[in-house]
């Protein structure tokens, strides 16, 4: 995961470290008791000691966030024609593995609005590359439902 981030923070030019793994800090981590580490439910309780006098209020006792891409307003936009040519009916149909008329609500729905279905979508592209570059199936070995 360390080269993932590290890639992917360059290339966007994010500054992202991980300081929890120099070892000053873990051998710190490591000295401490156990039942210090947690009261109740409360989680990280000696991370949020330690950095308050630093950190606002609602950061320290903020929600977690990911940091997701915007998939959904890519795939109605920019990268509909992609999606479209990765999950043509001719690409399922030669994969085998889904019903093409299936995967093709999944997009209609998902262009008009009515559902955010981008997981899914770009699951399926994802699947669907990897199968155009190290070889899809040349027969279904069971017969697909329906």
């Amino acid at each position: 995961m360390l080269t993932y981030f590290d890639r992917a923070s360059m290339a966007h030019s994010l500054e992202v470290r991980v300081p929890f793994l120099d070892t000053a800090v873990t051998d710190l981590a490591l000295a401490v008791p156990s039942s210090r580490h947690l009261l109740g439910w409360q989680r990280k309780r000696l991370l949020r000691r330690a950095v308050a006098p630093l950190l606002p209020k609602r950061i320290l006792y903020g929600r977690k966030r990911g940091f997701s891409i915007p998939a959904a307003a890519w795939l109605r936009g920019e990268l509909l024609p992609f999606a479209r040519d990765v999950l043509s009916p001719d690409a399922i149909r030669r994969q085998g593995l889904f019903r093409p008329e299936a995967v093709e609500r999944l997009l209609t729905e998902h262009v008009s609005g009515q559902v955010d279905n981008s997981r899914q979508i770009w699951c399926l592209m994802t699947l669907g590359l990897w199968l155009e570059r190290y070889g899809a199936r040349r027969e279904v070995p069971y017969p697909l439902p329906g």
